[in-house]
């Protein structure tokens, strides 16, 4: 079926009978981006669709206490894929979900109605923010008994071939199941750690990039495990080599008015306050400073030292690339983050600092020493985050608590 459609039930319904569906799984994500579901029969789509499916809250992470626990789930129709490594017999299809209290409500905590409202409002402002994504993750081999150990799939480095690159055939199978799913992966190749791999996918609406992204993860995952490997998204697995990290493209369509500077003026100067939220775990401040990885809150052309790059490309295709998140990161709202951040650039008709065109990993402390600096440590990140009267203004403050709690 067609993504982005939304469909009635009824179409729902005849969808999976005439494709032999047996199994639905209503998927969410908690407040880290954790992608969580519940499996329900195809004779329970009606219920799903009339009245929700309700799950206890006070056992998902960063989500109600125990006294009010009670949420639905309410599919989202247009987000309807056959997962294709299930059987084809009895087949297994997903829909993401709205998050809604009994009273029909949104979940405040929901994040993919967060990211949703912060398009909502982008879009009232006359602006369309597109993204798309470049993940990096780690194959490693697995034990006996499946579990993950540290031994790389392979020894290759950027951009090898077979047989030095044992994973083509995995990569491969994850881009044609990713196809199946609806999803167009751009590139894929091998990155400079042993065992490294990338896969982009093309842009697209806010949402739909989002909700392909926690797919993404979990298709990866999914693969791997079926070749007998682990697949590692963690920012910085092997102290000693490359980190990974989950680059981010965003482009803008503002009519006739190019207001990419001013939008990407915002993101200059709120980046430090939402890190937390770009690189959400202890280990992501390992990875930061070193290996392409950006210290420093700077932006360039082609230059892939800076917090942002502009990439060489036409006109219409035209992009800012941020480069320090990670896959810790949930991308629901990493993205809204980023488009509240950017609106609030337009809004003040802010101006970046002239572009820092050098090494910044070979510059001279001449140099460095007066650039602004991401935050080096959660901590650092997360009293930023609290200390921010702006993010607080768009951020329900519990957010940022659970963030802490989740990191003690």
């Amino acid at each position: 079926m067609n993504q982005n459609k939304m469909y009635s039930l009824e179409e729902v319904k005849a969808f999976v009978e005439e494709e032999d569906v047996k199994f639905i799984r209503l998927a969410f994500c908690d407040i880290f981006g954790n992608m969580k579901n519940i499996s329900i029969m195809s004779h329970e789509l009606e219920r799903a669709f009339e009245d929700g499916v309700s799950f206890d809250a006070s056992a998902v992470e960063g989500f109600a206490d125990a006294d009010k626990s009670d949420l639905f789930l309410h599919p989202d129709s247009s987000t309807l894929t056959v997962l294709p490594w299930r059987p084809q017999s009895g087949r297994v299809v997903r829909m993401f979900c709205d998050i809604r209290h009994p009273d029909g409500t949104p979940y405040e905590r929901d994040t993919r109605q967060f990211l949703r409202q912060a398009v909502e409002t982008a879009k009232a402002q006359g602006i369309s923010v597109s993204f798309g994504v470049e993940f990096e993750f780690y194959l490693f081999k697995t034990d006996e008994e499946g579990n993950s150990t540290k031994i790389p799939f392979d020894r290759a480095g950027y951009l090898d071939i077979a047989p030095e690159d044992k994973g083509e055939n995995v990569r491969r199978e994850i881009c044609f199941s990713l196809l199946d799913m609806g999803i167009l992966p751009e590139s894929s190749h091998h990155e400079e750690g042993p065992g490294q791999q990338e896969i982009d996918f093309r842009h697209g609406d806010a949402l739909t990039t989002a909700d392909s992204a926690v797919t993404f993860e979990a298709v990866v995952k999914t693969i791997a495990m079926r070749n007998g490997l682990f697949a590692d998204f963690s920012p910085k697995p092997l102290p000693d080599q490359s980190g990974s990290g989950m680059h981010i493209n965003l482009s803008l369509d503002s009519g006739d008015k190019d207001l990419t500077f001013m939008f990407m003026a915002g993101i200059l100067e709120h980046v430090a306050e939402i890190t937390a939220f770009l690189n959400p775990v202890r280990e992501s401040y390992e990875r930061l400073g070193g290996n392409k990885a950006p210290k420093y809150i700077t932006w360039s052309r082609e230059n892939r030292s800076q917090l942002i790059r502009i990439p060489a490309a036409k006109e219409n295709h035209k992009r800012i690339e941020l480069r320090s998140p990670d896959a810790a990161a949930n991308p629901y709202l990493a993205y809204a983050l980023l488009i509240y951040a950017g609106l609030d650039g337009i809004q003040k008709k802010m101006q970046p600092q002239p572009s820092t065109d050098c090494n910044l990993f070979v510059a001279e402390e001449a140099v460095t020493k007066t650039l602004r600096q991401l935050p080096t440590s959660l901590d650092e990140a997360l009293s930023l985050a609290e200390n921010s009267t702006w993010l607080n203004q768009i951020l329900p403050s519990e957010y940022i608590e659970q963030y802490r709690k989740h990191n003690r």
